[in-house]
């Protein structure tokens, strides 16, 4: 089976959502009150084509029809998310623009970056709107299938291992040092400059184990090209229900959760009416049928929650983070 994740194909199912969010925002936002009055824009802390522009475009369209302004999406990019996440804080907080977060720059980025110009409290918590596991995966050449036998590998030859992911400090990577930590056990991380680069060279066979988002490896695990070892939630993907998760795979990772989060923030100072319209919204969104099946198609799972849930779901989010980052003893500066 072989799925096909590009960012055109979900523009295009993007502007398929309009008539059905239309007819389901009728029954919501009259709940709130609060509507804007001109022109919406939504930042995206990311370059086009991945998960973070991918939210922010699906959106986009809902929005625009719920509250019958036009509603535009702005790619800013850089610093691991965090140069469009600073921009989007000095906005205005007139409910006016938002930002689509996820955990680099709004869990991982407080702890690692010792440069990092921005505090949790200058954004106000709205909603999550997914989450999405993390994938550990192996060149078919090692042998290895399980992360049981991925442990008892690193055990009986500790320097013959190695594994890449998308960058350092970033999710992918925390997971794979959640892991070694965890266990116990050591193994070079090879980083590269994006998941492209990370899954052109585990295809080759070096770095033989590959930590990555869920997209774009599961193509390559369910052509057979890489051997799927666990996804990192605490349940089971539906593209992939065969794939055991990390926690079922050994006692020591009992408790393993790492997932991609992508959600809705405003900044701070805007009023609460607002926040509480957006988060109807997110909710709306969310319970769309189409909506749905576009979220289901590449992996991932709805996860609504009110200000509160979702601000404490961050908290905790930061807090393991930080945890498993001063444990590896990373620092970097955001360039």
């Amino acid at each position: 089976m072989s799925l096909k994740f590009t960012r055109r194909r979900v523009l295009a199912g993007a502007a398929g959502i309009t008539a059905a969010a239309v007819i389901s925002h009728r029954s919501n936002a009259q709940g709130s009150g609060w509507k804007p009055n001109s022109n919406v824009r939504i930042i995206v802390p990311a370059a086009p084509g991945g998960l973070t522009d991918v939210m922010g475009r699906l959106f986009a369209p809902y929005l625009q029809n719920a509250w019958g302004q036009s509603v535009v999406v702005e790619n800013k990019s850089g610093g691991g998310g965090t140069i469009g996440t600073l921009d989007y804080i000095r906005q205005k907080p007139d409910g006016h623009t938002l930002l689509i977060g996820n955990p680099g720059p709004n869990a991982i980025a407080y702890s690692i970056f010792r440069n990092l110009q921005y505090k949790p409290d200058q954004l106000v918590a709205v909603s999550n709107l997914i989450r999405v596991p993390n994938i550990v995966s192996a060149h078919p050449s090692t042998g290895i299938k399980t992360i049981a036998q991925l442990i008892a590998a690193l055990k009986a030859t500790p320097d013959k291992l190695t594994f890449g992911t998308s960058g350092t400090g970033q999710s992918p990577h925390l997971t794979a040092a959640w892991f070694l930590q965890l266990t116990g056990l050591k193994m070079p991380h090879l980083p590269f400059r994006g998941a492209g680069p990370a899954i052109a060279a585990a295809l080759g066979g070096e770095p033989p184990i590959l930590f990555d988002n869920l997209f774009p490896s599961l193509p390559q695990v369910l052509d057979g090209k890489l051997n799927g070892l666990a996804v990192t939630t605490t349940e089971r993907n539906d593209l992939a229900p065969n794939l055991p998760t990390m926690a079922e795979s050994a006692p020591e990772l009992a408790k393993f959760d790492v997932s991609s989060w992508f959600c809705v923030f405003y900044n701070q100072g805007t009023r609460n009416d607002a926040v509480l319209s957006l988060n109807a919204q997110c909710k709306t969104f969310l319970e769309n049928e189409e909506v749905k099946k576009k979220i289901a198609a590449f992996g991932a799972r709805p996860d609504y929650g009110t200000p509160q849930q979702f601000k404490a779901f961050v908290d905790a989010e930061t807090e393991k983070f930080a945890g498993i980052i001063k444990r590896e003893g990373l620092q970097m500066d955001v360039n």
